[in-house]
């Protein structure tokens, strides 16, 4: 079972997380209910900043906020010295709210409107990482209004296409972000960008995919990243100064899973850029990477209450519980697999197979399918652990379901970083009948 680094199981036979009692944290905040363990994510933030260093001077870690983000992380990631990769208005108006420092915010989206990129001028967002010649000809405009410049990575697509699943792959020419490499638009893109007035072109950006256990993956995109920087060179002069590899490295959700560590990781990107550079003959650019998954989903947890019991002799038995796609849409949207327990009764033999319903009116609505529990019990506290990632940031209110809390756990306290959403918050901006 992958749960946060500071999981036992209590003299009471309850899962204990940061200190905290499941079960009391349940009876305090109900269920639906999402744990953060903070030591959990400050020791991957550490983990990936030591890394680094441990290989190279001129490095950024930039945490990818979709993984989760709220005024709390903010200020977490600022504190361990951590950047900001933010990639809709939303997510960085939280940053700016939480007073994280925006000149070391990197703005990602493949369509940013006109809104969002004069809030990112406005605000005086470090980079902007354009995404095609639209966004690209946009925000020059914008920025001449304004009269300043706005520096700027471009977005590469080289070509790998990482044994992930399809959904969460991004560096395939037939990709909806970036500027591919196999059609000549990298480059045309570079060219346009040095060209205009009003930016600032510091580097590019590649970012393949997620969720990927394979580094030769990330080793072969470097590869054909630096080719494509000592081609800049040559034909227009431009030294690229910062490359940023993107984000992606993997991480268990299941006890089986064998994700490559951190410092493999990092090994592969820095030794890999280094060997690249001097290959080609080019100075070595500022090295960044961007995770998101790696440093919060194995930090988290969620817990529900068990409802229905449904025995269908000799096909399955399915467990039903207060929650389900409205604040875990990942099995249903790509068959992501989690694995369960009983958070109120580890320790009990685990013999019953059962699958793990939501409550949503959708056959699809499956949390856990065919996982070994001690009979469950109406009542119980269910616990899926690696839920840190794209559970509360995918959370939504099908069949009105409110999205739940999120909570924050360390030393054996408990606060509250996100709000329950109530019932009177589901029909806060309806208007009725006009």
């Amino acid at each position: 079972m992958v749960l946060p680094i500071t999981s036992k199981v209590n003299s009471k036979g309850h899962l204990e997380i940061g200190g905290c009692d499941a079960v009391e944290l349940v009876k305090e905040h109900g269920t639906p209910l999402f744990v953060m363990d903070e030591e959990t994510i400050r020791g991957q933030c550490r983990a990936y900043m030591g890394a680094f260093a441990g290989k190279t001077d001129d490095f950024e870690v930039i945490y990818a906020s979709k993984a989760f983000i709220s005024v709390a992380m903010c200020r977490l990631v600022q504190e361990e010295g951590l950047s900001l990769d933010v990639m809709s208005g939303g997510e960085l108006y939280t940053a700016i709210k939480a007073g994280f420092p925006v000149a070391k915010a990197f703005f990602h989206g493949n369509n940013k409107t006109p809104a969002e990129l004069n809030l990112a001028l406005e605000h005086g967002v470090g980079r902007i990482v354009v995404d095609g010649f639209h966004e690209l000809e946009l925000l020059d405009k914008i920025a001449a209004e304004k009269g300043m410049s706005q520096d700027i990575l471009l977005r590469i697509t080289p070509g790998i296409k990482p044994q992930t699943h399809n959904f969460i792959q991004t560096g395939q020419l037939d990709s909806k972000f970036g500027f591919g490499l196999q059609d000549g638009l990298a480059m045309s893109a570079v060219k346009k960008a040095l060209t205009l007035g009003n930016i600032n072109l510091k580097g590019i950006h590649a970012h393949i995919g997620s969720q990927i256990f394979e580094l030769g993956s990330f080793a072969k995109a470097i590869e054909i990243i630096m080719g494509f920087v000592r081609d800049i060179k040559e034909e227009t002069g431009f030294v690229v100064g910062e490359l940023n590899t993107g984000g992606g490295l993997g991480i268990k959700y299941k006890a089986v899973d064998e994700p490559s560590t951190i410092e493999e990781y990092a090994s592969v990107i820095v030794d890999g850029v280094k060997e690249q550079a001097a290959h080609f003959g080019i100075p070595v650019p500022r090295i960044m990477v961007e995770p998101g998954r790696s440093i919060v989903a194995n930090a988290g947890i969620t817990l529900y209450t068990v409802g229905t019991i449904k025995d269908i002799p000799g096909i399955r038995t399915y467990v039903s519980v207060d929650g389900g796609m409205s604040d875990n849409l990942r099995p249903m949207l790509y068959g992501a697999v989690y694995e369960a327990l009983l958070a109120n009764r580890v320790d009990d033999e685990a013999h019953a197979l059962v699958t793990v319903a939501g409550k949503h009116c959708e056959s699809g609505d499956i949390l856990v399918r065919d996982t070994m529990l001690p009979y469950p019990k109406a009542g119980d506290i269910l616990c899926t652990p690696a839920t840190g990632a794209y559970g509360y940031m995918m959370a939504n209110n099908y069949n009105r379901q409110p999205r739940p809390p999120v909570v924050m756990v360390k030393a054996g306290s408990a606060r509250v970083i996100v709000r329950g959403e109530t019932l009177d918050d589901l029909v806060r901006l309806d208007t009725g009948l006009q």
